[in-house]
């Protein structure tokens, strides 16, 4: 017997038990800090959460007092107009009014619709704001040919919708000459008891106040808040390259950040939430992660957001968590020393007894292994190395005789496979005169023998045979019963009968003696090379497909029972016509049930699609890129069913 090299010394078993002891040791350790530490983190969320709800909500309570005491003078207005007639004077003076009674409005304007508010004129909006840097109140009449108001969303908007709206933030060229947001509220006029639009009463509120407030807003060490319009556009922000020019959607496009493109979908939806984001545009710096807190202004249809870094939050807490790493380290190297010590004086013992055994794998089963006098565990582990030694004397005996008989029976299977492969034609093109027809097959059995079988001859100068059949079982069994088939087949076929007489004759034979109950599915047929009349018959075999013109289609073929079940089972005939050009395919289920890794079928739909891919390129180039579709659907995975392919190309009478 050869010797087996010698293998390196293996650390010994007292460090290897005082590692296991210690690596379980960490293991509890670190499952008990991991879990503390993660409940950590969600206490601190939880705080943060809680403490950024309610400033962000206290920042929206006192933005909403604002724009509520915005909403009410031109609500008031506006009633006053649908009620009562104003002069010119006392429209500027309502607007005057409206400034003066409300310091957080910026301007005001009563616009009214062409010629509502005189016959002769278009544009009628008087407009009043408050004058830079202390300055007293400017007045502007709004509206021409280059400042069409009509078409501006803080007209149109409660126009369309007949209800007051906010507008977008925006700077204001015409009127105010700074970046603000109006309030507009619609008026009507009852004329015969209609009610008409009439105009719409505003306020602007400059975004300044908005800006000072918000920037104000801090949390933690270097935590900021910002604020978007109901279209996601940045109102205020601490990077002020962002304000008025960016949305968070164009921020979330530009870095190709899908869940802040989320975030923007909530925030513009009225929604509050808490998140982590980590995008580096609107985070503290590049790289850091940041949660965010957001809830809306429900009067504007904006959105505010606190936005805190993640590091600043679980500073403190990763502070402690190292210095409870650095003392566990310590405390398990210490452990480590004091379990070797331990170890080492109980696996002694040992040593010994693993140096008869390493001496024993080298071979020299004859070794006799050291004398052990106590009689716990290593007492019996000794005399079950004794009792495998001589069993592995034994085994080695017996494995040697079983290699050989399986060395025997490889070689004897190939043999096989070689000898049933030579029954299959497999010389193509097998008739290289005939130019009516061509014709190509290919079998792969999906163990060393197989039960999958097809054949082809000429039975006359004019008639051309083919069969193909799938037998119920694999293997060696499957094999010689697929031979005894194949063999019947063709000796019936020669005598010249109808596919349904060969079928039933093969099937009487078959069912003699058929203790085993084997069966096997056959299609058989006839191609008359001079008309292209097709016969063919069926013993439970799924459908040929003809290709035909471009299309592929199922022949309606009778049903019939297997072959080798039923000794008075009987067969019909059926006819019918190719034309030049047609291609019939027959082929087993080996085929359309190949499995991926995932155990989907090929299926009959993608046998169907690679014959209309392929089918021009002629029978033999057909059936190969066929099997080619299958192994790359099957990707490698075990073949679990023999495949069968035959394709038969008519091309008409001989010229």
């Amino acid at each position: 017997m050869p010797t087996l090299p010698m293998r390196a010394k293996p650390r010994g078993l007292a460090l290897r038990l005082a590692l296991s002891i210690l690596a379980s040791a960490c293991a509890i350790f670190l499952a008990v800090f991991a879990y503390t530490y993660r409940e950590s983190e969600r206490t601190v969320l939880r705080n943060v959460e809680e403490g950024a709800r309610n400033l962000t909500l206290a920042t929206v309570y006192r933005m909403e007092t604002v724009m509520a005491g915005a909403e009410k003078l031109p609500a008031y207005v506006a009633k006053r107009l649908e009620t009562t007639e104003l002069s010119q004077d006392d429209l500027l003076a309502q607007i005057v009014d409206a400034l003066e009674t409300n310091q957080q409005v910026y301007g005001s304007t009563i616009a009214f619709e062409p010629y509502a508010a005189n016959p002769q004129q278009r544009y009628y909006a008087p407009y009043c704001c408050r004058g830079q840097d202390g300055q007293p109140l400017a007045f502007n009449y709004l509206g021409s040919e280059t400042f069409n108001y009509f078409h501006m969303d803080w007209y149109l908007l409660p126009k369309v919708m007949g209800r007051p709206s906010w507008s977008e933030p925006y700077f204001d060229e015409n009127g105010g000459k700074v970046v603000m947001t109006t309030y507009s509220h619609p008026f009507y006029k009852v004329a015969d008891g209609a009610r008409d639009f009439a105009g719409v009463v505003t306020a602007d509120l400059s975004l300044q106040w908005l800006r000072e407030l918000v920037s104000s807003i801090s949390f933690n060490r270097s935590g900021h808040a910002f604020l978007v319009s109901q279209a996601g556009v940045f109102i205020t922000h601490p990077n002020e390259q962002l304000v008025m020019r960016e949305s968070i959607f164009s921020v979330a496009e530009a870095t190709g950040d899908k869940d802040l493109r989320a975030v923007g979908r909530s925030m513009i939806a009225g929604r509050s939430g808490f998140t982590r984001i980590s995008n580096p545009v609107l985070g503290p710096a590049s790289g850091q992660d940041a949660w965010l807190y957001y809830a809306p202004l429900q009067s504007t249809g904006w959105s505010l957001g606190v936005l805190v870094p993640e590091a600043e939050l679980f500073a403190d807490l990763q502070s402690l968590s190292r210095k409870a790493l650095i003392m566990g380290g310590a405390g398990l190297a210490l452990m480590l020393f004091v379990l070797a010590a331990i170890s080492k004086a109980i696996v002694r013992p040992l040593e010994a007894l693993a140096h008869s055994a390493a001496t024993i794998a080298q071979g020299n089963l004859d070794t006799a292994l050291p004398p052990v006098r106590r009689k716990d565990e290593i007492g019996e582990l000794r005399n079950s190395f004794e009792s495998m030694r001589q069993a592995l004397k034994e085994h080695i005996a017996t494995l040697v005789e079983t290699t050989a008989a399986k060395e025997r029976l490889d070689s004897e299977l190939k043999i096989a496979r070689t000898i049933q492969m030579s029954f299959l034609p497999k010389h193509f093109p097998p008739f290289p005169e005939r130019d009516e027809f061509s014709i190509f097959a290919f079998l792969e059995p999906a163990k060393e023998v197989g039960g999958d079988l097809y054949d082809f001859f000429l039975r006359d100068e004019n008639h051309l045979f083919f069969v193909i059949g799938d037998v119920s079982d694999k293997g060696v069994p499957a094999a010689l019963f697929m031979a005894v088939t194949k063999t019947l087949i063709k000796g019936v076929a020669e005598g010249g009968t109808e596919p349904s007489d060969i079928l039933e004759k093969v099937n009487l034979e078959l069912c003699r003696d058929n203790e085993s109950m084997m069966f096997v599915t056959v299609i058989c047929g006839s191609l008359n090379l001079t008309s292209g009349e097709l016969r063919l018959a069926n013993a439970g075999h799924c459908s040929p497909l003809l290709l035909r013109q471009g299309a592929v289609e199922n022949l309606p073929l009778p049903p019939g029972l297997v072959l080798g079940v039923m000794e008075d089972a009987r067969y019909t005939t059926h006819r019918s016509e190719l034309q030049p050009g047609d291609m019939l395919v027959l082929y087993t289920d080996g085929v359309t049930e190949a499995m991926d890794g995932d155990n989907t079928l090929y299926s009959d739909e993608r046998l169907e699609r690679s014959l209309l891919t392929y089918g021009s390129n002629g029978s033999e180039q057909l059936v190969r890129a066929v099997l080619a579709d299958v192994r790359a659907h099957t990707a490698g995975e075990p073949q679990s069913d023999d495949i069968t392919l035959l394709a038969l190309e008519y091309r008409g009478k001989r010229t």
